[in-house]
């Protein structure tokens, strides 16, 4: 039993993360609107600030699902970083049309911002935050010595526009119910070849060649959804401090 928690630990930190990365990100997406309405009484304005905090990562979202598609072969048509409100009060902060295709380009074309959104998360928060000591300290339960790292960030060169661009990437880096459209069918493609493979006798194969590349990659993935759900926590107490000011200063209150 113990060989297999380990053999398998990237996908159990990834299943105990995905979860509060979710609530995190969209308490700490509310805490902000809520503040720029707040601050400015139009709605308008509150989501044109809304849209401006967020372009760099919606600029890399949008376009890496346009690379993507190009180097597939996909074609593309509208491209847009214009904010829109759509029916039922949701926010659209841009979106690229492409043509329909097989279900793995259009999976491809939908996990391409997840693929790029967790190099750049990766390659911010692991060398440009100085979180790369972390890992070891974490495993060695080296508390203080943690804490030592999590004071030292500020002195960091150039470290709050590594995190400013850390932070809009990773709320932005995560697939969209469009994107995720054609995931179901490769899934599903992709379960069925493993169970003929496992009737065949290659369990014990897989399990000693394949396992440690596949957990190796979704330890990278764990590790990025770490760094993101820290910079949300980080961030979410700061805004909703914010909110209550403003709610306090205008007597207005936002559900």
């Amino acid at each position: 039993m113990g060989a297999i928690i380990q053999n398998w630990d990237g996908l159990a930190w990834l299943v105990l993360l995905t979860a509060p990365l979710l609530f995190m990100q969209r308490r700490l997406h509310f805490e902000i609107q809520a503040f720029f309405l707040l601050l400015t009484r139009r709605p308008e304005v509150a989501f044109g600030l809304f849209s401006l905090l967020f372009f760099p990562g919606v600029l890399l979202h949008e376009g890496s699902h346009f690379l993507m598609a190009r180097l597939l072969g996909v074609r593309t048509g509208r491209f847009s970083l214009i904010p829109q409100v759509l029916p039922g009060g949701k926010l659209q902060l841009g979106f690229v049309e492409t043509a329909a295709a097989d279900p793995l380009r259009d999976a491809l074309i939908g996990a391409a911002p997840l693929l790029t959104g967790g190099v750049a998360i990766a390659y911010l928060g692991l060398l440009r935050l100085g979180l790369l000591p972390l890992a070891g300290f974490f495993s060695a339960q080296d508390w203080p010595a943690v804490l030592g790292v999590l004071r030292g960030l500020p002195a960091q060169p150039d470290f709050w526009l590594w995190f400013y661009l850390a932070f809009t990437i990773s709320s932005t880096m995560l697939p969209s119910a469009s994107d995720r459209r054609a995931w179901l069918p490769v899934v599903l493609v992709l379960a069925l070849m493993l169970g003929l493979a496992l009737l065949g006798g290659a369990g014990p194969w897989m399990l000693e060649h394949l396992a440690p590349w596949v957990n190796r990659a979704l330890r990278v993935l764990a590790a990025v959804f770490g760094i993101s759900l820290g910079i949300h926590l980080a961030l979410w107490l700061p805004f909703r401090l914010l909110r209550a000011l403003a709610s306090k200063a205008t007597g207005l209150h936002v559900r």
